[in-house]
């Protein structure tokens, strides 16, 4: 795992889009898997300026982590309005290769069935963006969940609710439930790539990076994947114990290995 920290949170987001841009450089037909949240969005937006500056897009494709269920498509929070907003429009990607789980189903277990196929037909992800939450969480996958989990619907904890409900007018507006890909299917990316900003974040970044392998910390697979990143900025870092090494690390990486240009 390399763990990247940067003075502030703005430099997460362009370093993240940076390592992002360089794979669609190098693989123009990428598929992304797109994470929700407030943390990714200095992605997207740095995307959208190299998409401006001639990152060429046209043939990436994209995956959503996860989706409400029961909440409609045209709901400024569903995350297919999210993705589209924060995403697809910005980054000009094609709306056709754009894939969010479908949250309104009358079979949820077939529609998570079927997410999964799509994944698999478009070859596998090739980059997960990962943001993660208070308790460790990545997706919606909760504390306890299997490490070989897949796409299905899941039940969100009181602390995931409450953390959710500033996009929402009140707490009881927020989903009980969702889809999401689970952590078997997030593993199964061929590059993790998780980004956390401010203090509040730091107890989850350092259990999931230092602590031990844990259901109780979902967020802790990142440990057993080769190709995981996690760029953080000061605030996100400070209760990890070898951070001196981290950026020591990263500062004499070798020249054939830097993506952050």
């Amino acid at each position: 795992m390399e763990i990247v920290i940067l003075p502030t949170a703005d430099e997460v987001g362009r370093a993240a889009a940076a390592k992002i841009a360089h794979l669609i450089a190098r693989k123009p037909d990428t598929v992304l898997g797109l994470a929700t949240g407030s943390s990714p969005l200095a992605i997207y937006a740095e995307l959208a300026v190299r998409r401006e500056q001639g990152l060429d897009v046209a043939r990436v494709s994209g995956f959503a982590l996860d989706e409400y269920v029961g909440l409609p498509v045209a709901h400024p929070q569903s995350y297919a309005s999210v993705i589209r907003t924060t995403v697809t429009e910005p980054i000009g990607l094609d709306p056709a290769r754009v894939h969010v789980p479908d949250g309104l189903a009358d079979d949820i277990e077939a529609a998570c069935a079927a997410y999964e196929a799509a994944i698999g037909a478009a070859g596998g992800v090739d980059l997960q963006i990962l943001g993660i939450g208070a308790n460790g969480h990545i997706g919606f996958n909760e504390p306890t969940s299997s490490f070989s989990s897949r796409t299905r619907i899941k039940t969100l904890s009181s602390r995931t609710r409450e953390d959710n409900a500033r996009f929402f007018g009140t707490l009881d507006e927020v989903p009980s439930h969702c889809v999401t890909q689970g952590l078997g299917t997030i593993r199964d990316a061929r590059e993790l790539l998780l980004v956390a900003q401010g203090e509040n974040k730091a107890d989850a970044i350092a259990a999931a990076v230092e602590g031990p392998l844990s259901s109780m910390v979902p967020a802790s697979i990142l440990q057993w994947h080769p190709h995981a990143t996690v760029i953080v900025d000061e605030a996100a870092a400070s209760r990890l114990a070898l951070a001196d090494y981290y950026r020591h690390t990263f500062a004499h990486k070798p020249a054939w290995q830097r993506w952050d240009a």
